[in-house]
């Protein structure tokens, strides 16, 4: 066979290979998301285990403890979201009719001022539904079994991850052995390194991020609650907790401070308010908390960054975009302490070395 033929064979198969990898990646996420986020929590709850087990406790406790606060914080998160979609549903009737004039001048202009007719915006408005809304009985009750399908699921997944857990936590020791068994002993030293390696970067960017959410949340309730925004506070850690999505996460929580603080109010000023909050917060984040507090524990070029988050979602969705960095800057790790395998770290990672 010829060189040409050879190149032509072998991109073919990595092409199929690599289609058929996120295609079964994706098909596998019921078990994958829960097994991947339990593997990158339990590595951030590692040190804390371990001082636990060196002070006053054994093993397993250190593993339940470690677990039951990560859960403990899960529960305090989602009951914050749930408060502030009830008292954004609490309040959605005068929401309406505060925005009622708003959306009818801006209709108008949009009839005025574009090619756009009146049939096309009233059919746009007739093909919108609000879930559980349908307009026969038959679809409110498919809707409605549906939706209680996903969250049986949802809630089934979210107890296997603490599960994941502990067990991760308890037996780490054994899941380290069976990985340094699958190597020859000339390669212990650097297989061990690897995953040392892998674990630090993981710990060092999750706690960074954490204490960049914290400071995230307290810059967007000042500058949220001198603009007179309702529920500051809520608004605030939800928009901080969302920049664990790189880039779209903050165009998310941006998006969520209008609809939540702007609609409510109806005002001007909140607007005006809300835009340079968040505009002072992605300075401060961009040029001052990114590079001193999570700084280059994560090696990684931005172009790969976000080629991760998109892949990441087409294939897990949120979870997927959440979970993509920790990931690559594992597999990354991987790579550069892989002699034939260092030119793809070289080509993820950010640092040049053309000097």
């Amino acid at each position: 066979m010829s060189k040409g033929k050879k190149i032509l064979l072998y991109s073919a198969l990595f092409i199929l290979a690599t289609y058929f990898l996120f295609l079964g990646l994706a098909q596998a996420k019921g078990f994958l998301i829960p097994l991947t986020a339990a593997i990158i929590l339990s590595l951030l709850m590692v040190p804390l285990s371990q001082k636990m087990e060196k002070r006053f406790m054994n093993r397993a406790s250190a593993s339940l403890v470690s677990t039951f606060i990560i859960f403990l914080v899960s529960v305090g998160f989602v009951a914050l979201v749930s408060f502030q979609v009830k008292s954004i549903v609490d309040k959605w009737p005068d929401i309406k009719e505060t925005m009622t004039p708003k959306i009818e001048r801006l209709r108008s202009f949009v009839l005025e001022h574009t090619p756009v007719e009146k049939g096309d915006l009233e059919q746009s408005g007739e093909s919108s539904s609000i879930p559980m809304m349908g307009s026969g009985s038959s679809s409110r009750g498919e809707q409605a079994a549906n939706f209680f399908s996903q969250v049986m699921s949802f809630f089934a997944d979210y107890l296997l991850t603490f599960i994941y857990i502990f067990f991760l936590l308890n037996y780490r020791h054994r899941f380290k052995e069976f990985l340094l068994k699958l190597f020859p002993d000339e390669k212990k030293k650097d297989v061990k390194t690897v995953i040392e390696k892998s674990a630090s970067v993981t710990q060092h960017y999750l706690v960074g991020k954490l204490f960049l959410i914290g400071l995230l949340a307290v810059l967007y309730s000042v500058g949220l609650g001198i603009s007179g925004v309702d529920n500051f506070i809520l608004i605030s850690v939800l928009a901080a907790v969302l920049s664990l999505v790189p880039y779209v996460g903050n165009i998310i929580g941006f998006g969520l401070a209008l609809a939540f603080g702007y609609l409510t109010s109806g005002e001007s000023g909140v607007l005006i308010g809300i835009i340079i909050t968040f505009a002072i917060a992605q300075f401060v984040e961009s040029y001052v908390l990114e590079p001193y507090v999570v700084g280059d524990q994560v090696d990684l070029h931005p172009f790969f960054v976000i080629l991760a988050v998109i892949v990441g979602n087409m294939v897990w969705g949120v979870a997927g975009m959440i979970l993509s960095i920790p990931i690559l800057a594992m597999i990354n790790v991987v790579l550069l302490n892989v002699g034939p395998l260092q030119a793809f770290g070289f080509l993820f990672s950010k640092e040049d070395s053309s000097d």
